[in-house]
């Protein structure tokens, strides 16, 4: 009974010692686990922290348009290339209209070497500027107008029911997107895209309402329409019938 005491208590701290060391060589394999898996955690939370940071950038972009659809027009791409020494490389510069139909409208070019990504980059430039045109019933402009950029003229003139859009190649886009349905214009000076539509945004942000020309003024809206000689009642009615 002696014996088998003694061996049992020296086979005691034999064991004790084996679980010591397997617990040590757990913690230090653990331990470089652990080092591994905070480094990969470390830079995977990085990653993860800037794709949520997009994420954002893409939510508040769509809390901006307010929900709303737009109305988005590709008015022109160039392709321009560059010779280097394995041979050529294209890029591509695109012009885009935005507008809701409303009277609201803006333009905007990207650059980038394919054309996907070169329209996502002006169609979000054009978001962001974006202007407010106060339209007469809705449909047309409120007066005639001219706008200049450059060698870019245009004339800008309201038009009855039903005349239409009486304008071409860009200056067209801009009138659909803005949501004006009756319009007369005329380009003169140059074909440039850019120019054109730089131009048309000059003749565009001159226009004035009635209503804020009285407010400016401190007069009624009827006191103005009045002076072209129409009457009191047709001035009033007239009056009643501007919303913006």
């Amino acid at each position: 009974m002696a014996d088998e005491i003694n061996t049992n208590e020296a086979e005691a701290p034999i064991a004790a010692a084996e679980v010591q060391g397997g617990d040590a060589g757990a913690d230090a394999r653990e331990g470089r686990g652990r080092g591994r898996g905070r480094g990969g955690n470390d830079r995977g939370g990085d990653r993860g922290g800037r794709g949520r940071g997009r994420d954002d950038r893409r939510g508040r972009g769509g809390d901006d348009d307010g929900g709303e659809e737009l109305i988005e027009k590709l008015v022109h791409i160039n392709r321009v290339s560059k010779t280097v020494k394995g041979g050529k490389r294209f890029g591509f510069a695109a012009l885009v209209v935005v507008g809701d139909g409303k009277g609201r409208v803006g333009f905007g070019h990207g650059k980038a070497r394919e054309v996907p990504e070169a329209i996502t980059k002006a169609t979000a430039s054009a978001k962001k500027k974006m202007v407010r045109v106060p339209l007469k019933e809705g449909r047309t402009l409120h007066h005639d107008g001219k706008g200049r950029f450059g060698a870019g003229k245009v004339n800008v003139r309201s038009a009855p029911a039903g005349t239409g859009i009486i304008a071409g190649g860009p200056m067209r886009a801009v009138f659909e997107s803005l949501g004006v349905a009756d319009v007369v214009t005329k380009s003169v000076g140059t074909s440039n895209p850019y120019n054109m539509i730089r131009a048309t945004f000059d003749a565009l942000t001159d226009q004035t309402s009635p209503k804020s020309v009285a407010q400016r003024r401190g007069k009624k809206v009827a006191d103005l329409l009045g002076r072209g000689g129409a009457s009191a009642a047709e001035a009033e009615a007239e009056a009643a019938a501007i919303t913006e």
